[in-house]
């Protein structure tokens, strides 16, 4: 049986480990970290339950998929809650929105904003249905592995005018300027600069029309114990605690991996669902093609990272959604602060998650959890202490929510704790503490992205953010399906 190497329990890892498991591939497994996830980590504190993030989860037929190829059923490891509204979009002036895919509710909602864009919006939906079928049916699961491809793709591209920004699209067809950051945000979910990624990203708005937006029952924690479950089941061994510190190659191939406690073994295949750069600088250096692609990949722009402040209440408070985005008071300027200038601005915009509405098996009787999410530039951009900021933008973030929606939030915080870009270097071995790879600009994305399978090195493969489609669960998910089909044809 041949056997093959999966560095990085992330969803990407876990997703294509499970399927070269299915398909009769002997696969291992290695993280670095104590618990599998990746960037889906979790802290148990004082009885409540943090989860490090994602935590939209969108499309899950792409996640039911992996259960269907082992000829199981995903409800035996993972109950998935559904979230309504998806997203509740909150501005200072006081205008708030609910956004979800119930149309009559979501036409009701335009109406009372922008009456005047109740047209723009079906428009709007039609342009992003036609470019989910372009983009992420047709082309979401493919490996680009030469331009060739890329050419077959660019008349399509070309016709939903993929050299346009998101938000430039937004605004061809509503005028409204609530609406028009109500539904250009997402990308900032996959790391993306609306104002500047390519308007085939257009697509989540479909993508969350169709499939809805879900929770994972106890957290994203335990769809990741779900799928660590049914690839153990079937056979896969998980190697936890145990940094990988090279890929050993001879020639053209990747022959063994070396791990820092000295465990070192012989595969036919191996894959990293590590961070871009990281897997090249470091696990391939001592081959010249990691050098050289670590060179290449120093002149890309990559993506910002994110500040996070997880916080326990007494209360609960059922009048705050399971997503709600506080806009701040600027939009373009506050972007352009992130992803250009890197400079940590005075004001912000706020992704809150608050988990115990929907699932309040997430903290003690009379409890809440939530997270606090601010985009900050990636410290290539920002160089600052972030020992000594942290702290300082932590009690400034939970001022905000307080000021917003909880008066009291002070009297009632029970505890509270932060990750900072520092901490995605560090946990991670993310380039710059960059939370999503590299950037999704269209001249970074299909061809011009991470190739699922090396160029020179003939069976060492790429999966997760770094790789085509790009960041989030259905993105990182479609890389292993893109990539697992390339090893298979290999490996059997």
């Amino acid at each position: 049986m041949n056997r093959a190497c999966v560095i990085g329990a992330g969803f990407g890892g876990l997703a294509l480990a499970i399927r070269l498991q299915s398909a009769g591939v002997q696969t291992t497994l290695v993280e670095a970290r104590d618990k599998p996830g990746g960037r889906a980590y979790y802290w148990e504190k004082e009885g409540f339950t943090f989860d490090a993030g994602p935590t939209v989860i969108t499309d899950p037929d792409c996640l039911r998929e992996l259960w269907i190829g082992a000829g199981q059923d995903m409800a035996d490891d993972v109950t998935l809650m559904p979230v309504m509204p998806f997203y509740r979009l909150n501005w200072p002036d006081g205008v708030s929105f609910d956004y979800s895919n119930d149309e009559p509710a979501l036409h009701r909602e335009i109406a009372r904003i922008a009456p005047q864009d109740l047209a723009g919006y079906d428009e709007f939906q039609r342009y992003a249905a036609g470019v989910w079928q372009e983009g992420y049916v047709k082309l979401g699961h493919e490996a680009f592995l030469d331009f060739s491809k890329m050419i077959k793709a660019a008349p399509a591209l070309a016709r939903y005018q993929a050299w346009r920004s998101v938000y430039s699209m937004v605004s061809s067809f509503v005028k409204d300027e609530h609406l028009r950051q109500a539904l250009s945000f997402h990308t900032l979910l996959v790391g993306g600069n609306p104002m500047t990624t390519s308007a085939i990203y257009a697509l989540i708005h479909k993508l969350e029309k169709d499939g809805g937006v879900w929770w994972a029952k106890g957290g994203t924690n335990r769809l990741v114990a779900g799928m660590v479950a049914l690839f153990e089941r079937i056979g896969g061994t998980v190697r936890l605690g145990d940094k990988v510190t090279q890929v050993h190659t001879v020639g053209d191939m990747a022959t063994e991996v070396e791990c820092a406690s000295g465990w070192r073994e012989r595969f036919d295949a191996v894959a990293s669902n590590g961070d871009i750069m990281h897997t090249y600088r470091d696990l391939l250096s001592d081959n010249p093609r990691g050098k050289k692609v670590a060179k290449q990949l120093s002149t890309k722009r990559f993506s910002p990272s994110l500040f996070v402040v997880h916080f326990a209440l007494e209360g609960t408070w059922p009048g705050i959604p399971h997503h709600t985005i506080l806009f701040g008071p600027r939009y373009k300027g506050l972007l352009d602060d992130i992803y250009e200038h890197g400079v940590l601005p005075r004001d912000f915009s706020i992704y809150l998650h608050h988990p115990t509405v929907t699932d309040p098996s997430m903290a003690p009787e009379g409890k809440s959890t939530f997270y606090a999410l601010v985009p900050v530039a990636h410290m290539g951009k920002l160089p600052i202490d972030w020992d000594e900021v942290g702290p300082v933008l932590e009690k400034r973030i939970l001022a905000e929510v307080g000021r917003r929606l909880v008066p009291d939030i002070e009297d009632r915080l029970i505890t509270s704790f932060h990750y900072a870009p520092t901490d995605f270097e560090s946990d991670l071995a993310a380039h710059k503490g960059s939370a999503f790879s590299l950037e999704p600009i269209l001249t970074q994305s299909a061809w011009f992205r991470g190739h699922n399978r090396d160029d020179t090195l003939r069976n060492f493969y790429l999966v997760g953010a770094g790789t085509h489609p790009g960041a989030g669960i259905p993105g990182v998910v479609g890389s292993a399906k893109a990539t697992a089909r390339l090893m298979l044809e290999n490996l059997l």
